[in-house]
């Protein structure tokens, strides 16, 4: 579903909120395309475009949503939408390998919210997984697993893949299974009624940002500022959907969504305050969307080690820290 900025002026009036004043300028028009189906992860975006944060530097956002059948990256790519919400570095590092001039100018996420879950008794330890069969997509096979088996031990032998159906998980306890931080478990808990161990793996040092923004090399360039209020933009809007009135950024995701419910956007935004998704580590000290060069090698090293990614990749033509660590919007942070 396509969101612009005068729909959602309509919703926020329906809403009775009180809109925040726009300059009188013309407003240049830009996509946003996300990366799957409207949520709580991708709140912050939807705030911004909801109370006129982008509005008020001079842009007039349009969010796109990403699904099963959609491919927005490509989009990106064919200068179709000029911002894009990205994967994780790893994809940014493949970018550069594959010559494509794709650039993160921002980190959302931290932390990668990519969790392995497991029953209660059965591995109460990050350690303990490497005794339980463990359900793994093709995808993550290919790249935090290979991490996995290189610098904690895991082995081939001992993944199945996964194929998006908890059933094999519910029906053996002594199986594993990968998993989104606000997704299965929250399935888990309210469907199957218990609640699972779960383990994220950037605390077991899988170290890589996570829902980055990404533009094209050239729109960068031709058009900075409308890439500083973009920025400027989200990094507020994620401030103040995390610790702040988000309800009208909510309806527009339910609006957006009509699969997603009030009390998953609920559970989400606990677990991303909770699990320090958003804002945690250098975020603290240098504000919410901050990347650094010294986390980025970190990183890449660990996927070279790992064998994911050639040690030849440029690593450092995959982002930039112009726009971010400048600890905007640190005052909406709650003191206590």
């Amino acid at each position: 579903m396509k969101l612009t900025g005068n729909r959602i002026a309509a919703t926020a009036a329906a809403l009775a909120l009180t809109a925040v004043a726009m300059p009188a300028v013309a407003q240049q028009k830009v996509t946003f395309g996300t990366n799957w189906l409207a949520q709580a992860e991708h709140g912050g975006f939807y705030q911004s475009v909801a109370d006129g944060t982008y509005a008020a530097c001079g842009l007039e956002v349009e969010i796109v949503s990403g699904g099963p059948q959609v491919n927005n990256r490509a989009l990106l790519m064919a200068d179709r939408m000029q911002f894009h919400m990205g994967g994780d570095m790893l994809q940014a590092f493949n970018a550069v390998a594959e010559n494509i001039p794709v650039v993160s100018v921002m980190a959302t996420f931290q932390k990668h919210p990519q969790v392995i879950i497991a029953h209660p008794g059965e591995a109460d330890t990050w350690e303990e997984l490497k005794d339980l069969t463990l359900l793994i997509g093709d995808n993550g096979f290919t790249s935090y697993y290979q991490w996995m088996i290189a610098a904690h031990g895991f082995t081939v032998e001992q993944r199945q893949p996964y194929t998006f159906n908890p059933a094999p998980f519910l029906a053996d306890k002594r199986m594993g299974m990968q998993g989104f931080l606000s997704s299965e478990p929250y399935a888990i808990e309210t469907q199957a009624g218990f609640v699972p161990n779960v383990f994220l793996i950037a605390d077991a040092g899988y170290s890589t940002y996570a829902t980055t923004v990404e533009v094209m090399r050239p729109f960068l360039e031709s058009n900075p500022e409308a890439v500083k209020c973009f920025v400027d933009g989200s990094i507020l809007g994620w401030y103040n959907f995390l610790y702040g009135d988000n309800a009208a950024a909510k309806e527009l995701i339910l609006a957006a969504n009509p699969d997603m419910t009030a009390d998953k956007i609920e559970f989400a935004i606990s677990k991303m305050i909770e699990q320090g998704i958003v804002d945690s580590g250098d975020s603290l000290e240098m504000g919410i969307g901050v990347m650094t060069d010294a986390k980025v090698e970190d990183f890449f090293n660990k996927m070279v080690e790992a064998g994911v990614i050639a040690d030849t990749v440029d690593w450092k033509a995959s982002f930039t820290t112009e726009f971010v660590g400048k600890g905007l919007g640190m005052d909406l942070r709650p003191k206590n």
